[in-house]
Parts: structure tokens; C-alpha cells; sequence
């Protein structure tokens, strides 16, 4: 006896009403069932012609139609034409809109965005973790942003912040005893940002870092003279890229990020004028 044939339907991709309908089919020994899936049904008039097709083929229909129009004309249309039909979002919906007295937005394809911008972010965390402290030179070319700076300037923890909202940006230190990649001069100067720091914080912020790991007076990393000559060399390479300067001095690092955010936005706005 053939058995009746599942329809998924939905107003975007129809992912989310299969995945479910694949779990359910699961619980009756019919995970490899073929489910036909009806995606970005939108309007009203698409209707008919579907429910038509199911009936004929003595289907059931299983939807996430979001859009209140179509989900009425969808449940309408099956039961005129006596089609089995399972409303996954309607009854959830309608729960939710009485327990908290608010009106559902209806708009298709939020959970697919919500997914997306999900795995964005954590491609973003991993691309940071993979390109920071330039231990990947060639990653800088598939960076959103490069951040550069001396020791101590926030570049890490910038880096994975501003992974959270899916950039992915790797991060450069600056130290006199090395060359910086090449392909920092490959780069549009203005997906790199240079972040400087004033002398005496900088110094400050060394000074505790070598008492926290019990080195404090020991070597030249937070001498005065070092600190110079890192500021000079950090001047003369963004001088020489012609890319954004970002003083971090006495700034957390969700300030430092929302300057860059709004840098960025800057650039963008000005890319659109061109």
C-alpha cells in the first residue's frame, strides 16, 4: 500500500517545517520518507493549486506559514479539499500573542537569519583566534578588518569582541625586533586601524603586567626608552600605510570597539556616496 506523501510547505525556505517533520517521521520507523517541500509561498493565490496537488496525490501538508493572510488561506483551502494539514507555527503563535499581548512581527525567514547571523559570529571567533598576533600573515588578506598596535594596546580582546558581531579581524603587533607582514601593504588601508596609546599609561599598564607574573623590574619591556622606540615605529608604519589611528588610551574595550563600529560605519556610508 503506497503511503500517503508528506508536503511540507512554508513561506521561506521550508527548513525549519522539514527538520521537524523529519523528527517526527523518525518516531515511526520512516526517517528515509521523501518529503516534498513548497518553499517561499507567499501570497494567497499560490494556494489552491498547491492543496489541488496534494489532494490528487492523497498527501498530508505540514507548514510554517508565518504570514497571517496565507496561513488562513493555506488551513482554509486544505480542509475544503478534505487534506490532512499540520500547522506547526498557528497555534504557537496565537499562544504567544495572548500570553504576552503583543502582535507576532509575521515576517518569513527570521529563524534562517537568526542562523545565519549565529554561524557568522562563530566563523568570526575561530578566524580570530586563527590570525591573532599575526601568526598567520596570509589570513590578513581574507580579514574584514586588521587591527596593528604595540604591545599591551587591546588587540586580542578587540580582535574577539568585535567577532561577536561578526566581523572577522585579525590583529598585528608592532615590535622593533620584526618585520610586519608583507601583506599589511597589501591591504585597503582602510580595513586597517592602528591603535595607539600614550607613553605613561603604556608604561603603567607594562609596569603591572610584569608585578602580576612576578618579573617587575626585571628586562626593558616597560622602560621608558623601549616604550619610545615602539611609539616611533608604530607612528612611521601607519604613517607609511596611510590607515585609520585609534588612541585606546584610558578606554575599555567595548568604548574602543564601538569607536571602531562607528569608524567602520563611517567608511561604509562614504563608499556609498562614490
Amino acid at each position: 500500500m503506497t503511503q500517503p506523501a508528506v508536503y511540507v510547505v512554508s513561506d521561506s525556505t521550508g527548513e525549519t517545517a522539514e527538520l521537524v517533520t523529519r523528527a517526527a517521521l523518525m518516531q515511526f520507523g520512516k526517517s528515509q520518507q521523501f518529503i516534498h517541500r513548497f518553499h517561499h509561498v507567499d501570497t494567497p493565490d499560490m494556494i489552491e493549486e498547491i492543496v489541488d496537488l496534494v489532494a490528487v496525490n492523497n498527501g498530508i501538508i505540514v507548514h510554517t506559514i508565518v504570514v497571517e493572510e496565507v496561513r488562513e488561506e493555506l488551513n482554509k483551502t486544505a480542509k475544503s479539499f478534505g487534506v490532512p494539514i499540520i500547522d506547526i507555527f498557528g497555534p504557537l503563535l496565537a499562544q504567544l500573542e495572548e500570553t504576552y499581548q503583543i502582535k507576532p512581527l509575521s515576517e518569513p525567514g527570521m529563524v534562517r537569519s537568526l542562523d545565519e547571523a549565529y554561524f557568522r559570529k562563530v566563523a568570526a571567533i575561530e578566524f580570530a583566534v586563527e590570525n591573532d598576533d599575526g601568526r598567520n600573515p596570509r589570513g590578513l588578506l581574507q580579514a574584514d578588518y586588521v587591527l596593528i598596535g604595540i604591545s599591551r594596546t587591546s588587540k586580542t580582546p578587540l580582535s574577539q569582541y568585535l567577532a561577536l558581531k561578526g566581523l572577522k579581524v585579525a590583529n598585528v603587533p608592532i615590535v622593533p625586533e620584526a618585520q610586519v607582514p608583507e601583506e599589511l601593504f597589501e591591504i585597503d588601508p582602510n580595513k586597517i586601524i592602528g591603535l595607539k596609546i600614550s607613553k605613561e599609561k603604556l608604561n603603567q599598564i607594562r609596569e603591572k603586567r610584569l608585578a602580576s607574573i612576578g618579573l617587575s623590574g626585571v628586562g626593558n619591556y616597560a622602560s621608558h626608552d623601549r616604550i619610545d622606540a615602539e611609539l616611533e615605529i608604530f607612528t612611521e608604519l601607519t604613517n607609511k600605510l596611510g590607515c585609520y589611528v585609534l588612541d585606546v588610551t584610558n578606554k575599555a574595550i567595548e568604548e574602543t570597539a564601538n569607536d571602531i563600529l562607528m569608524h567602520i560605519g563611517e567608511i561604509v556610508d562614504e563608499n556609498l556616496e562614490l
